[in-house]
């Protein structure tokens, strides 16, 4: 996963030597609510447990036992996730179709799919707060970065880091974006409304793909009429134009883009958010 801001325009730059910050790009390694509340909780993932053992998934057992003429109590959705995994692995990165392809067809794909969105749903996006709040340092670096490119613009100075680059995960990626508001249902996903959720935005197949990234552009406009509409920002995902999350519009003035996430910039702190709640040592007292 890269995450990639570019200020103005790069025709020849020199680059640093690399820095590794894991606090910065691993901060849910950091983040102590998040390790203990989902991370280490047995329950947290409870619906993605829950549809393992649903009609669906029930389902693609039958077929597959039957397939390779097993008894399906030999089976279990752990040992379909790996042979649906092998096929869809070799395919994305080999080009070759597997064999383990030929036990599945269109409609088994669309409900593994949905087994794993569960999972990212539950553990990297929208169904615990703290999963997207545990990012709060890494979004406000971005911007910090960006203040500091339309400071020195607004000095006459040269951009001294036009391009900042930052490797991560797709688990750095999920958390930023849903912190944004992006790809947001307005149902939970759940292992009960499977149905309800073919349409669903929230597909981390797509949102974070082999290879995949979020670019912020800051434009700094000279011919501007008003010193707002001087800086402006556009986010791509994946090399496409990722439309702004409160608005669809594709450009956003700066001092609009930090207004609208004014809370995440000035209230969040990643320290406060990862704090777990500290018990009451006189709720038990007579």
């Amino acid at each position: 996963i890269c995450l990639l801001l570019i200020c103005g325009l790069v025709r020849y730059m020199e680059c640093g030597p690399p820095r590794v910050n894991d606090k910065l790009m691993r901060f849910f390694d950091h983040c102590e609510k998040f390790l203990t509340e989902v991370e280490r909780n047995a329950t947290a993932l409870y619906h993605v447990e829950a549809f393992k053992t649903g009609p669906e998934m029930q389902n693609i057992l039958k077929k597959v036992a039957a397939t390779l003429q097993v008894p399906v109590n030999d089976l279990n959705a752990d040992l379909i996730q790996v042979a649906f995994f092998t096929c869809s692995f070799d395919l994305a990165i080999k080009g070759v179709k597997s064999p383990w392809c030929d036990v599945f067809d269109i409609e088994d794909a669309k409900v593994l799919e949905y087994l794993n969105d569960l999972k990212q749903y539950w553990k990297r996006g929208y169904g615990y707060t703290i999963n997207s709040r545990s990012s709060c340092t890494l979004f406000q670096d971005i911007f910090q970065h960006l203040d500091k490119a339309v400071e020195q613009k607004q000095r006459s100075q040269p951009v001294s880091s036009p391009v900042i680059l930052q490797f991560g995960h797709a688990e750095t990626l999920l958390p930023l974006l849903s912190l944004m508001g992006y790809f947001k249902d307005k149902e939970p996903l759940t292992a009960y409304n499977y149905k309800e959720q073919m349409h669903r935005k929230f597909r981390s197949g797509h949102i974070v793909p082999y290879a995949s990234n979020l670019i912020f552009v800051l434009y700094h406009c000279e011919n501007a009429k008003t010193p707002k509409e001087q800086f402006r920002v556009q986010m791509l995902l994946n090399e496409k134009v990722l439309p702004l999350a409160y608005s669809q519009e594709t450009v956003s003035f700066y001092e609009d883009l930090k207004n609208h996430y004014k809370d995440i910039l000035q209230s969040c702190q990643t320290s406060e958010e990862c704090e777990l709640a500290k018990a009451n040592s006189t709720s038990d007292e007579l």
